[in-house]
């Protein structure tokens, strides 16, 4: 595979563009403009033959957009990106108060299984690079400037599960966090994951303080299998152990994701169960009403369901906000967009 120079640091691109004859300024020189999100043939302080020569030898901008989608509900963006090999993944950009928030995709597709989860019905297909993932942030940022606006925060919460790409997530993070780059502070990255024991752990010894979000979903080791096949291998109590593990580490709250889902984990009862469960931890629930999922038979609830266990959480001392739905007219649900496009392509 050709190389995506949007994956190396400064440092890298200098002893990759060292055969070349080039001077150790050039790479910072290209670093700064890749970081941008320009393409070799916008250098415009680069020689025309460097420019030529580099476009014949490498990638500058792996990832592209190939749908857009406003909504016109309150203004959410649904990216659908293309992938140099034909695959395609999601974002999506959501404007809040604080900034701009990018939703990225890790994997093209997923293979976690999670009934409730549209990414992962073709299963996974590929992991992407760092290069591919921080392709999307310069694809939006391009699409923002039109507004004059930037992506400020990032959640690692698209298709795929980060922590079985890890090398590739954690390059990412040092990349999109570098001075001379982005510089999107590690704070405000957010990773969701489905809840692998040891890859946690080693993702607090990593010393990156992003907030980590557990993909919880029930109170409980029989409900969680049904909703997800990862329960199965690791408990919620070990799962919950290597979040308070990288609690220690960190210092940081963990976010635990729960969607209320009707008739399956969304009554009073499992509002209590799971309080019970999260005594003396310090985090955060929140609650995602699902969007429906028809391929596997899931349903949301009500405004009522939604308000009864908030108010049973907070009831019980533990801290629970409601997510704000966005994206709704525009299939913000992850995955969704993707099996409209695969769909279209083989009728």
């Amino acid at each position: 595979m050709t190389t995506e120079l949007l994956g190396l640091t400064p440092e890298e691109l200098q002893t990759e563009l060292s055969p070349l004859g080039e001077k150790p300024f050039r790479a910072k020189q290209i670093f700064s403009w890749l970081q941008r999100g320009m393409r070799f043939s916008e250098m415009s302080n680069l020689p025309l033959a460097l420019r030529e020569k580099l476009a014949s030898l490498y990638v500058d901008q792996p990832v592209e957009i190939l749908e857009r989608h406003v909504s016109q509900m309150d203004g959410t963006v649904k990216l659908l990106y293309a992938l140099r090999d034909q695959n395609c993944v999601e974002g999506v950009v959501m404007r809040y108060h604080y900034g701009v928030t990018l939703c990225l995709s890790t994997q093209v597709g997923c293979a976690m299984g999670c009934a409730f989860c549209a990414s992962t019905l073709d299963g996974c297909v590929r992991s992407l690079t760092a290069a591919e993932m921080l392709g999307q942030v310069m694809c939006a940022d391009r699409m923002l400037a039109e507004s004059g606006e930037r992506v400020s925060h990032i959640v690692l919460m698209g298709s795929g599960e980060p922590l079985q790409n890890y090398d590739n997530v954690v390059r990412f993070l040092r990349l999109v966090s570098h001075p001379e780059g982005k510089n999107i502070g590690l704070r405000h990255i957010s990773l969701s994951t489905c809840g692998l024991p040891a890859q946690i752990r080693r993702l607090a010894d990593e010393g990156l303080p992003v907030t980590l979000s557990l993909s919880l979903h029930a109170p409980n080791d029989r409900i969680r299998q049904r909703l997800m096949p990862v329960a199965k291998r690791y408990t919620i109590e070990e799962t919950l152990d290597a979040c308070r593990y990288y609690l220690k580490k960190i210092g940081r709250r963990i976010i635990l994701e729960y969607a209320l889902i009707d008739k399956v984990n969304a009554d009073q009862a499992h509002a209590l169960e799971l309080a019970r469960l999260l005594r003396g931890m310090q985090c955060h629930v929140n609650l995602i009403p699902l969007n429906t999922v028809r391929e596997r038979n899931l349903f949301g609830v009500t405004e009522g369901q939604v308000t009864s266990f908030l108010n049973t959480l907070t009831a019980q001392h533990i801290s629970a906000t409601r997510r704000r739905e966005m994206g709704d007219d525009i299939q913000g649900a992850c995955g969704q967009l993707r099996q409209k496009h695969l769909k279209e392509q083989t009728t």
